[in-house]
Parts: structure tokens; C-alpha cells; sequence
């Protein structure tokens, strides 16, 4: 071979390497793609396995335990934490995990999608800005909030945080079927409902609190 041959061998060798690499690079960048997409589905599969297996015990254990905050709260929990506080920080990866998890789904832009969450979230904000807020403006102090429960609540609220926002924004397949708007407005309705008893039970109970004078039993409403 010839310098002259070996120069254009070279030359043209270099070049169609050259021209694999975008060809490289996107095959590397597919897979690992496809790799995260298994990953998150494997996690998603048994975190949705883990919230069914918790409820069971969950359910049992709250047959003979009583939650111990409130008026049945009791030492033998550990440390404690002002009651605004604890709702602050359990109920909080309702909204951050949500609103940080969302965007990432196949389906983040839909309309649909965007209404389905925004329920959830309505009811997280209350729960975990406007409650905590009026427990510490219109109830006197009380006995405080066990950490240990708090942190069960927070770990709870993060599986379930990552199971509806990845459900209704990557999973979830029937957004074009024809009963979505049925069983929407049929869910909508109850949630409604549900979130109006909430907020008349929270306002009957810390005009309770506020009030003093011991325990009490609240009247009205479903009674």
C-alpha cells in the first residue's frame, strides 16, 4: 500500500467513524432512557404494592390503637412538635412531590391530566397551608404532635404523593375514553361533598378548642 493510498484509507476510516458518533450517541441516550422508563415503572409497581400491604396491619392496629395526638394524646411516643407544625410538614409532600414529580409525565400537558390533579392538590393545600394556619391562629395551645406519628404521616404522604402524580400524569391510559367526564363529574361531586364536611367539622372543632373548658362533643352536622 502506498503513503498515498494509506492517507486516503485513513482519511475515509476517520470520516465514518465521525459520522457514526450522532448514530452512537443516540442509540446510548435511547437506552438509557428505556433503562430509567423500567426503573420508574418497577418503582412505581411496588410502591403500589407497598400501599396495599400497609393497609391491612394499618387497619388493624387502628381497631385497638388510638392515634395518640389530640384529645388522646399520651406520653410513651417520643418527642413532640407544635400541632401546626406537624400538619405543616406531614401533609407537605402532597404538594412539593406533586408539583415536582408532574411535569415529567407523558401526559403533563393534557387538560385532562391538569384537572384530574387539580382536586388532589386543593385539598393538600388546605390540609397543608390554610388548616395548619388556623390551628395556630384560632385554637389555644395544646398538647403537642408525637414525631413518630408525624413521620409516619410524612413517609405515607410521600408514597402516596408519587403514586397519584405519576398515575395521572405518565400511567394512566384512558384519558380519550368516552366515561373520563363521567367518572370525573360523578368524583367530583363526592369530593365536593366530602371537602365541604371537612371544612365545617374543622370550624366546629376549633370554635370548640377555642372556647376552653375541657372536652366537648360537637353537635350538627352528620349527627
Amino acid at each position: 500500500m502506498t503513503f498515498y493510498t494509506k492517507r486516503v484509507f485513513y482519511k475515509n476510516a476517520l470520516a465514518l467513524d465521525a459520522s457514526s458518533l450522532p448514530v452512537c450517541h443516540h442509540l446510548h441516550q435511547t437506552t438509557t432512557q428505556t433503562t430509567m422508563a423500567l426503573l420508574d415503572q418497577n418503582l412505581f409497581h411496588y410502591s403500589l404494592l407497598s400501599l396495599y400491604l400497609i393497609g391491612p396491619p394499618t387497619f388493624i392496629s387502628l381497631k385497638f390503637l388510638q392515634a395518640p395526638y389530640g384529645k388522646h394524646h399520651r406520653p410513651g411516643w417520643g418527642p413532640t412538635i407544635s400541632p401546626p407544625l406537624a400538619w405543616l410538614l406531614m401533609e407537605s409532600p402532597a404538594l412539593w412531590l406533586t408539583l415536582l414529580l408532574f411535569p415529567f409525565g407523558q401526559h403533563s400537558t393534557n387538560p385532562k391530566a391538569l384537572i384530574l390533579m387539580s382536586p388532589y392538590l386543593l385539598h393538600y393545600f388546605h390540609r397543608t397551608i390554610i388548616y395548619p394556619l388556623r390551628i395556630y391562629r384560632n385554637s389555644k395551645p395544646t398538647s403537642g404532635f408525637p414525631v413518630s406519628v408525624a413521620v409516619m404521616a410524612f413517609g405515607f404522604n410521600l408514597l402516596n404523593a408519587y403514586l397519584q402524580a405519576r398515575w395521572v400524569s405518565h400511567y394512566k391510559s384512558d384519558y380519550d375514553g368516552g366515561l373520563f367526564w363521567w367518572k370525573f363529574f360523578g368524583g367530583l361531586v363526592v369530593f365536593v361533598w366530602g371537602m365541604r364536611i371537612n371544612m365545617w367539622a374543622d370550624r366546629v372543632l376549633l370554635g370548640l378548642k377555642r372556647e376552653g373548658g375541657g372536652y366537648k362533643v360537637p353537635r350538627g352536622g352528620l349527627v
